[in-house]
């Protein structure tokens, strides 16, 4: 990154809230660039990034319980600009001197907020009334000196108030979630009047960015990538191979658990839009005999990760002699981690653990790579922003996240070559119908799940059968971490349910799974 004002960060400071990376989302699709820090991190570490501004988040505790979250006021007083949110706004009118009480007003869900000047810096352009979305039991009673008041809702008196000489903002909604139908806008008025922002984060910059970067970093050594054929390590790759081309070489693990068409996919579409260096390792019979007979869920993982690990060590090593004979040792691995990965394993302090749940994961400490993550600070929607930017082809940018153990853990009971080939047959229907009728980009994720173990009673043609189940999971999600079902239309689930059916032999029924995320996972081992 420059060191400009238009590339310093917006620092969301988290209080605690589930929204917290939504907020640093919503702040990129500004064309901003945005960082999550802890609420306990030092002001002066706070400070030392450097910030273009600061968010506040929301946060479940009340300003007055034993042991809340409380905010330094070196904060709001090094001339940063400020938002604050839900709690966020809380805690900072209460550091600035006004009154948060315990009202017994309670607001939660779809509240309406009338603001009182819509000419303000965060309601400029936006109606009188608008719907918010609430979340909170305290309120701000009185508003700090300096500040005026812009905004109130039924429960809250004081629902936002502005201070344009000091930079310091609040809303007591959640701008955010798409629920509060003006929240971007709040959003972008602060970033852009309130802080003085220029919106310069685009896709195209990034990839500058990212491909300067790795050049320094990577000098003439040589690059190793394990590819699965995923957007993460597919953009990651192709972000090397602009940077350094011929020095990167992919290794692609076919295990034999992967979808209709994806090898193809990798081997011939990556390989003609990137020009990247691959070498395929047919693994398939040595991962389904590891798998003979196995079926305990977690055991299956295991054993995929453990096959994967050793198929890809020898790839490696036979990577690094060729290497080694052409004078470019092999010194760096690269990674598709991504920054929700990042946050959630400890907010990115640049830990080099590699970690079992990424694309080439558990690899062991005595390979000797150092490590590049050239996507560690984007989301995947940004991701896929980068892969278009580079030429990733679209069946891959636009790929639904796939597991690493891929069908091992999508067929319920023992993995063998003819279950597998039922499943994918059911799993290529139901993709094709979804893409069909343009759902691919609502949908996040539809696995589709062979109960291997359990059969049916059922009746195709003139006869009595006794065939297996599947499971349509479609689920959609902004970021995998909650997931609500998708209501996919009537339709389109019978035109799934009957080709199935009239397709695969082996299936007679087709059943949907209508379970949020919690309490079910995404995935059904």
């Amino acid at each position: 990154m420059t060191d400009d004002l238009q590339q310093r960060p917006v620092l969301v400071v988290d209080f605690g809230a589930q929204y917290a990376q939504l907020i640093a989302r919503r702040v990129r699709e500004a064309s901003v660039y945005s960082e999550i820090v802890p609420h306990d991190m030092p002001a002066a570490e706070v400070l030392a990034k450097n910030p273009a501004a600061l968010i506040l988040s929301g946060g479940p505790s009340s300003v007055y319980a034993d042991g809340a979250p409380s905010l330094d006021p070196d904060l709001l007083t090094a001339g940063v600009p400020v938002l604050g949110i839900c709690y966020g706004f809380q805690v900072m009118a209460s550091a600035l001197g006004g009154a948060v009480d315990k009202t017994g007003l309670r607001e939660y869900g779809e509240t309406k907020a009338r603001i009182s000047d819509t000419g303000s810096t965060l309601f400029d352009g936006q109606p009188e009334e608008q719907p918010v979305w609430m979340s909170h039991g305290d309120s701000v009673s009185e508003a700090p000196d300096g500040t005026r008041v812009t905004a109130t809702t039924p429960g809250a008196a004081v629902a936002a108030f502005e201070d344009d000489d000091a930079r310091r903002y609040g809303v007591q909604w959640h701008p955010e979630v798409l629920h509060s139908s003006f929240g971007q806008r709040v959003l972008e008025n602060f970033l852009l009047r309130g802080a003085g922002i220029e919106p310069t984060w685009t896709s195209e910059n990034v990839v500058e960015d990212l491909v300067a970067s790795i050049r320094e970093q990577v000098g003439e050594a040589h690059v190793i990538c394990g590819l699965s054929g995923g957007v993460d390590s597919s953009v990651a790759a192709a972000l090397v191979q602009r940077a350094v081309g011929d020095q990167l070489t992919c290794v692609f693990v076919d295990h034999g658990l992967l979808r209709e068409g994806e090898a193809q996919q990798v081997e011939e579409d990556f390989v003609a839009a990137t020009g990247v260096d691959l070498v395929v390792v047919d693994a398939r019979e040595r991962f389904l005999t590891a798998l003979d007979g196995v079926t305990d869920p977690e055991t299956k993982r295991k054993i995929i990760g453990r096959e994967f690990i050793r198929v890809f060590e020898q790839a490696a090593r036979d990577v690094a002699g060729t290497a080694d004979a052409e004078g470019h040792p092999v010194e760096f691995l690269v990674q598709g981690t991504l920054y929700p990965d990042v946050v959630e394993s400890g907010g990115g302090s640049g830990t080099a653990n590699i970690k079992s749940h990424h694309n080439v994961g558990g690899l062991p400490d005595d390979l000797q790579f150092t490590l590049i993550e050239p996507l560690r600070t984007l989301f995947k929607d940004e991701v896929r922003q980068v892969g278009l930017e580079l030429g990733v082809p679209e069946g891959i940018v636009w790929r639904q996240p796939f597991p690493g153990p891929g069908l091992g853990i999508r067929i319920i009971g023992a993995v063998d070559a003819e279950r597998l080939a039922v499943l994918r047959r059911a799993d290529a229907i139901a993709r094709e119908e979804l893409t069909s009728a343009g759902l691919d980009r609502d949908i996040w994720q539809c696995p589709v799940v062979l109960l291997a173990d359990v059969r049916s009673v059922g009746v195709q043609g003139d006869g009595r059968t006794y065939g297996h189940p599947v499971v349509l999971r479609p689920v959609s999600s902004e970021d995998a971490m909650t997931a609500d079902w998708s209501r996919v239309p009537y339709d389109v689930l019978a035109k799934i349910s009957n080709r199935i059916t009239n397709e695969v032999e082996e299936i007679n029924r087709v059943v949907l799974d209508v379970t949020s995320k919690p309490p079910g996972t995404i995935e059904w081992e």
